[in-house]
């Protein structure tokens, strides 16, 4: 049984990641979103932060320790980006779709599209 959801999820993967357009995967080098990130906790910012609360985002790419998203598609707006992505996590590959908004305080709220995870980014200093 589970071994038929693995294979279905690959099947939709597959099926899915040719949709994406071109032109908007990567995000620009100087996007307001890149960096190293904690979830849900200030950023101690001198290497002692929990792996499990760290994450880093790329023009490309979300990495934390759960696993990597690959960025499918993005939709950036002035405080906002819509991004629709490939994970790769233990348990197999999942599709998402997540929104990022940049707050006043600086941090960054995210959330998937369902509503099931969301999260506070405390962004680290450079």
């Amino acid at each position: 049984m589970i071994r038929i959801a693995q294979a279905t999820s690959i099947i939709l993967v597959l099926a899915n990641t040719n949709d994406a357009p071109a032109a908007s995967k990567l995000l620009s080098s100087d996007h307001w979103l890149l960096g190293e990130f904690t979830q849900n906790a200030p950023c101690k910012g001198d290497a002692s932060d929990p792996a499990e609360l760290r994450a880093r985002i790329s023009t490309d790419q979300i990495a934390s320790k759960a696993g990597v998203c690959k960025f499918l598609d993005t939709q950036p707006e002035a405080n906002r980006l819509k991004a629709h992505a490939l994970c790769q996590f233990p348990a197999g590959p999942l599709i998402g779709d997540f929104t990022f908004t940049r707050k006043d305080n600086g941090t960054i709220d995210f959330v998937d599209r369902d509503g099931t995870y969301t999260a506070i980014l405390h962004r680290c200093s450079k």
